[in-house]
């Protein structure tokens, strides 16, 4: 009988502890694995990357765009030095009646053949221009000529006064100037805008950059 007891006792100990197991076993194995899961470093690099993947692209594309807007910079300084060599020398003419003769819209198409490379102007921006601006004109003294840019008012941001534009070169002899503009749109470069005075009339913030070129030069006596 006594080991009929025991044997009983055993059984409800038994059944007790296995309940017990039961009831509080799931706790401390969840804990383990969060403990797990908050030391795991499997992913880690991705998630790193992925966080600083944005602004690294964005600053490499921002040097590359960079880099090609100070190409398309020196273009068009070229083209200007080129159509102004040309004019100095007689191999551009205007109202002379001669077959070196060019009007506005001729002098503008020659000079986006210059920029051709990098800068493409189409028909309709040769007759009414909306990023390529260039501006000839001829002075009676070199300190005539202008130094600062034309623009629509005197306040600390304006956009340029294409109004001011002209095409009325000189002959032979004379004094001129040749200055080009063009609006470069800006995609990456999200600091320059910041550091330019030229903006729209609205005052908001301009999605271009404005690249000018300047020439001023005396023609020489051609027949």
């Amino acid at each position: 009988m006594w080991r009929t007891e025991n044997v009983a006792r055993v059984q409800a100990m038994t059944v007790i502890d296995q309940k017990t197991d039961k009831a509080h076993s799931p706790a401390p194995i969840r804990f383990l694995r969060f403990r797990a899961l908050a030391r795991s470093r499997e992913g880690a690099a991705a998630i790193e990357f992925a966080l600083l993947a944005i602004p690294y692209f964005l600053v490499i594309f921002a040097i590359l765009e960079t880099f090609v807007a100070f190409a398309a910079e020196e273009l068009v300084s070229n083209a200007v030095d080129t159509m102004s060599r040309k004019m100095r020398t007689g191999q551009i003419t205007y109202n002379l009646g001669r077959t070196t003769d060019m009007n506005q819209a001729q002098f503008r198409q020659a000079f986006c053949n210059e920029i051709s490379i990098l800068i493409r102007c189409s028909a309709t921006e040769v007759a009414t221009p909306s990023k390529l601006y260039v501006d000839v004109q001829t002075f009676s003294t070199f300190s005539a000529i202008p130094t600062t840019i034309p623009k629509l008012s005197t306040a600390k941001y304006a956009d340029i006064n294409t109004a001011a534009f002209k095409y009325t070169p000189g002959g032979a002899g004379t004094i001129n100037m040749v200055r080009a503009y063009y609006r470069w749109e800006i995609i990456t470069d999200l600091v320059r805008p910041y550091i330019t005075t030229i903006r729209p009339s609205d005052g908001s913030m301009p999605n271009y950059y404005l690249i000018v070129a300047t020439a001023a030069f005396q023609s020489e006596q051609y027949p």
